[in-house]
């Protein structure tokens, strides 16, 4: 077989594994979103340089708890997960700097607080009130700020 022949095969299966990997992110969102409660959420992993450390991601609500995606992931499976009770807003703010080019289009940094210290996630501002909403929907008796 000519080298050409090879070549064009295995630019043909990395098409072919794009395409797969495409559809496979298509159906993983529409099974994560077939519930409803989801939104484009990204979270601050690292804070050690300004502007610095986030990862685009969905936001789904589910009970008590607000679970966080990462949108190239394949995973079902959240990788972060915050609880009602543990998470307090504390404020917002407009991204600054690099940030603009990290985030989603017209997306406000929130900034929360929860026992291993404070978070900062960004959102767009009607899916802020959706958290606030959802913040002070907690069962009476939980000690949550908003």
């Amino acid at each position: 077989m000519p080298l050409w022949q090879l070549l064009l095969d295995a630019a043909g299966a990395v098409l072919v594994l794009v395409l797969l990997y495409g559809l496979s992110l298509v159906a993983r969102r529409r099974v994560l979103a077939r519930h409803g409660g989801t939104f484009e959420l990204s979270f601050r992993a690292r804070s050690e340089r300004a502007g610095r450390g986030w990862l685009l991601g969905l936001g789904r609500y589910s009970g008590d708890s607000l679970e966080w995606f990462r949108i190239f992931s394949l995973s079902p499976r959240p990788k972060r997960v915050w609880r009602r009770g543990t998470l307090s807003y504390t404020g917002r703010r407009e991204p600054a700097g690099p940030e603009r080019m990290s985030l989603y289009p017209d997306h406000v940094v929130v900034q929360c607080r929860t026992p291993d210290g404070e978070l900062e996630l960004a959102m767009s501002a009607s899916s802020l009130m959706g958290l606030q909403a959802w913040l002070e929907a907690a069962p009476p008796g939980t000690a949550t700020t908003v």
